[in-house]
């Protein structure tokens, strides 16, 4: 709560009941003890703002808001009524006239007016106008606040403020040429002056001089005295040097540093990189050591390959020696065999064969979790004749025994169990199974899952947050199973499922496992079963943008329509709170000094606020919010409104939302792809895992797809202004209102609509296949196939024909009159085929093999969505009689999927033992249960439909 007042007076005493009322969540209490004591103290601010406070916190916000402007009005100066009317400027979550932030900026400017020798006042007016970015009165406060207590940190707020000035403008050569030299100044008047004390003055200054692209003055700051206050990082001085001789293209000194650093710490990966670029760089240059002088201001430089080769060879003698295995060098000499490979003179220097230096750092390091991810990044310089050669060579050194024979050897304990794993990962990675044949894959997979069984005794201590050991023997079974399923294997995807949850009941806390389960049972169409995994994975943070993807991408459209509610919730509550959050962590930057930080948070901010996903969840989540709430078919009532001019709790929705069809503000040119498309481990070769040109084109159909989705949007935020703003023929006011402005925008966006339809329908030519684990295709391709972009389409042109028709009168109309009644036909008969190719069983059962259809369950989903409507009786009849016979087709959709004995299916060539089964129940379980729930919802939300139809009156 408010911090109270530090000098014991009468007030503090009456007011801390008020104050443990409110931290106790006692708030009516506490608006009983503000009013008790204002009938003593009328002009105890601070009575009526933790009164306000109260008032707020049980939802009356219109009170609240109104008694603390009345409070403000008065500009207060007591300490306690600032604190406590900025901690209720935070907790509102409306603006009102100004924004909440801007107000707590008003307090604190008429404080400081009044009071104008406060440090207190003056550094909360500062971090007032930091949370909300007013970088300039940033500046001119923070050397206010100098020059009344001559302390460096405000100094040197005013000087990051200059560089915040810098980076936000638009103009970059104003940036360079004004705000950056300024800030260059006031930091060298200090250093002249010897004032700089701290390290983040430091810091600050070679920011400073970074950005100003003076990398020789930013290095000799660093090497000079002052770089000698650069402690509070390991190697933050090194690695500052390192970073400017760089930019200068000083490769002496780079690779001198390197050494140097090497020799202290001969593990450290991000030096071998520096140390064999500058040795290249140097090579190519034919640089060649001064006769006398010093090689370079780091001392000796290595100029040559002998003496690339020469040091990697030191380094592995002396890591023999330590008493701690050091991976480092071993990989060094893999990288550099690479590199002198890629310019063609390897052999001359018998660095040896890569596949005995694998096999040998195999044995070294083979029970290390990390070996496998080590060898991936080399395994191109195998010929590939030598796979299975060398993975032998490498089975051969594991300790495994078998009982009898004929039996699998297995691992005595978790290091043999580690190596074999590492083994059968790289196994996978250079395509060994996806070179077999279906009963060879299927013995592999019986193979792997007795191992990760067998494996399971060594993790019988584990806690329930801890992995099992071999959990990815279950996992590369699964990928295999994977692997079956998409060469057309139906009853894989039932047994990858059923491994999947034998594998989480053993390990609860596995993501992989999680994460698999939702990827497989939403291509399945079942989305029941994935809202409760995705919960147990407990997203935090920024993860709810770069993997809530695979939860937002199929909830509404599988029909899930509260779960789609629920899952857009979640996500815009992350993005929403962004900017409050950004503010704090920009203002505890600014008290602690970590200068450096801050561009990096509003780096950070600018990142979320043009995602792609963001874009995406808001406006899915005002379309869903039009299909459920307004209850109405998405633009069904909005016909209705300019047909008979009535509202609709639709229309209420849009002015909610603060919809408007003229207004888009999706960043399009700044869309940032922030989905995190290797959440799922894979373990394919390269021609199989997904590339950078799948991200590219992945990212293509989403835009291509946000912008049908946004203009639809648009389109049905304008209509209802056409219901209220039709006029008579020839009318003045037409002209007056803006009415043919409003027809002009909707005809203009339905050609932007067009032309987006163009693009996806030649975007959806290329056939594009993504990897099984690698992005999920949008619902474009359905929307287009199944008729519904066409229903669509066609009902915004209709709506623009029966304004055209209402505005001209009936008078000499009968073109268009025809031309309406031809559309309607038209699309009971496109509705009507679009049902049609919803029929069909979700589940089908034939010779004991179990397949499924979600395609008909999307469809289903994009006939709810379509808009349907007519103004004819005759059309009214017919969607009256085709919605009664899509709600009769899902009464029978939900009659045998009730009806339906899963349980009692045995499936046709079944790869699971006796233990399996109960998962397999569990499986199949989910699935009937989730199609169950779907074609509830879809059909609850379609009755609604029928009856608003049979209420309609011409």
């Amino acid at each position: 709560m408010a911090a109270r007042g530090h000098v014991q007076d009468p007030n503090d005493r009456r007011l801390r009941p008020i104050y443990d009322y409110l931290d106790n969540g006692n708030n009516k209490m506490a608006i009983q003890q503000a009013d008790k004591l204002l009938k003593k103290h009328k002009d105890l601010h601070c009575a009526k703002v933790l009164k306000a406070i109260g008032l707020q916190r049980t939802g009356k916000q219109d009170e609240a808001y109104a008694l603390a402007q009345e409070v403000a009005a008065l500009e207060p100066t007591d300490d306690n009524s600032l604190q406590a009317l900025t901690i209720l400027y935070r907790e509102m979550h409306r603006p009102s006239g100004l924004g909440l932030a801007e107000l707590v900026t008003k307090l604190y400017e008429a404080a400081v007016k009044k009071v104008p020798n406060s440090e207190e006042y003056h550094s909360h007016l500062f971090m007032a106008y930091a949370r909300v970015g007013e970088y300039k009165k940033m500046q001119q406060a923070g050397m206010a606040l100098y020059k009344i207590v001559p302390k460096n940190p405000y100094y040197f707020w005013s000087v990051m403020s200059l560089i915040m000035q810098s980076i936000s403008a638009q103009d970059e050569n104003l940036s360079k040429t004004m705000f950056l030299p300024l800030a260059e100044r006031m930091v060298e008047k200090m250093v002249k002056e010897d004032k700089i004390e701290a390290e983040a003055e430091v810091e600050l200054y070679y920011m400073i001089l970074e950005r100003l692209e003076k990398y020789k003055e930013a290095l000799d700051v660093v090497r000079g005295k002052l770089g000698e206050k650069l402690t509070s990082e390991l190697q933050s001085r090194e690695n500052k040097c390192m970073a400017m001789y760089k930019k200068l293209h000083r490769w002496p000194e780079c690779n001198a540093l390197a050494r140097r650093l090497l020799l202290k710490n001969s593990d450290d990966w991000q030096f071998y990189i520096t140390y064999f670029d500058s040795v290249f760089q140097l090579i190519d240059e034919s640089w060649t050591p001064p006769a006398e002088e010093e090689h370079s201001l780091e001392g000796e430089v290595h100029c040559s390959i002998e003496q690339a080769v020469n040091f990697i060879e030191e380094r592995i003698t002396e890591e023999s020696k330590s008493s701690r295995p050091l991976r480092g060098p071993y990989l060094a000499k893999l990288e550099l065999i690479r590199r002198l490979r890629h310019r063609g003179c390897n052999d001359e220097y018998k660095l040896g064969d890569p596949e005995e230096l694998m096999f040998q750092y195999f044995k070294k390091f083979g029970d290390k979790p990390c070996c496998f991810t080590d060898l991936k990044v080399f395994v191109d310089l195998l010929p590939p004749s030598q796979y299975t050669k060398f993975i032998r060579q490498l089975l051969d050194v594991i300790p495994l025994a078998a009982a009898a024979e004929n039996e699998v050897a297995l691992p005595a304990d978790i290091k043999a169990l580690q190596q074999h794993l590492c083994v059968v990962q790289l196994s996978r990675l250079l395509g060994l199974y996806h070179a077999l044949e279906k009963k060879q894959k299927l013995a592999v997979v019986r193979e792997l899952m007795l191992r990760y069984r067998h494996g399971l005794e060594f993790g019988k201590s584990c806690l329930k947050t801890e992995l099992q050991f071999s959990d990815y023997y279950c996992l590369l079974a699964v990928h295999l199973l994977l692997d079956l399923w998409l060469e057309g294997e139906e009853a894989a995807v039932w047994q990858c499922l059923t491994l999947l949850e034998e594998g989480l009941s053993h390990s609860p806390s596995n993501a992989q496992f999680k994460l698999l389960l939702i990827r497989i049972y939403c291509r399945l169409g079942a989305f029941e079963p994935v809202s409760e995994l995705y919960s147990s994975l407990d997203a935090k943070h920024i993860q709810h943008d770069t993997i809530g993807y695979l939860l937002t991408r199929y909830a509404g459209s599988l029909g899930h329509y509260a779960a789609a509610s629920q899952s857009c919730n979640f996500a815009l509550r992350f993005f929403h709170s962004n900017q409050k959050d950004t503010s704090e962590y920009i203002i505890q930057a600014y008290k602690y000094g970590a200068f450096e930080k801050i561009p990096e948070f509003i780096a950070f901010r600018n990142r979320l606020n043009s995602s792609l996903h963001f874009a995406q969840v808001r406006t899915e989540r005002m379309l869903l919010d039009l299909l459920l709430e307004a209850n109405i078919d998405q633009m069904f009532d909005l016909v209705l409104l300019v047909l008979t001019y009535r509202s609709t709790s639709l229309e209420e929705s849009i002015k909610s939302m603060s919809l408007s069809p003229e207004e888009d503000d999706i960043p399009w040119k700044d869309l940032r792809d922030n989905r995190d498309l290797t959440v799922l481990f894979s373990w394919d070769p390269k021609d199989r895992d997904i590339s950078e040109e799948h991200r590219k084109l992945s990212l293509e159909e989403e835009t291509l797809w946000l912008r049908i989705r946004s203009l639809t949007l648009r389109l049905v935020s304008g209509l209802p202004t056409l219901g209220h703003t039709i006029q008579p023929k020839n009318s003045e006011k037409t002209a007056e209102n803006g009415v043919s402005s409003k027809i002009d925008t909707i005809r203009a966006l339905l050609q932007q609509l067009e032309a987006a339809v163009d693009s996806g329908k030649k975007f959806l030519e290329q056939k594009i296949q993504y990897p099984v684990l690698g992005p999920p295709p949008t619902r474009m391709a359905g929307f287009f196939s199944n008729g519904s972009c066409q229903c669509q389409t066609s009902l915004f042109y209709l709506v623009s024909d029966i304004y055209e028709l209402d505005t001209n009168g009936l008078e000499d109309s009968a073109e268009i009159q025809e031309r309406i009644g031809n559309s309607f036909k038209s699309l009971v008969e496109r509705l009507t085929d679009l049902f049609s190719k919803c029929k069909g069983d979700l589940i089908e059962v034939r010779d004991g093999a179990l397949k499924t259809h979600p395609n008909l369950l999307e469809n289903l989903v994009f006939f709810v969505e379509p808009p349907v409507f007519t103004h004819f009786l005759d059309y009214v009849t017919e969607l009256q009689t085709l919605t009664s016979n899509v709600i009769d087709h899902i009464k029978g959709l939900e009659i045998i999927l009730t009806a339906l004995k899963l349980e009692e299916l045995s499936l046709k060539d079944t790869l699971l033992l006796q233990e399996e089964k109960k998962f397999t129940k569990t499986v199949q379980g989910k699935v009937q249960s989730s199609y169950h729930h779907s074609v509830q919802e879809i059909g609850e939300l379609l009755k609604k439909r029928l009856d608003t139809i049979k209420k309609l009156k011409i």
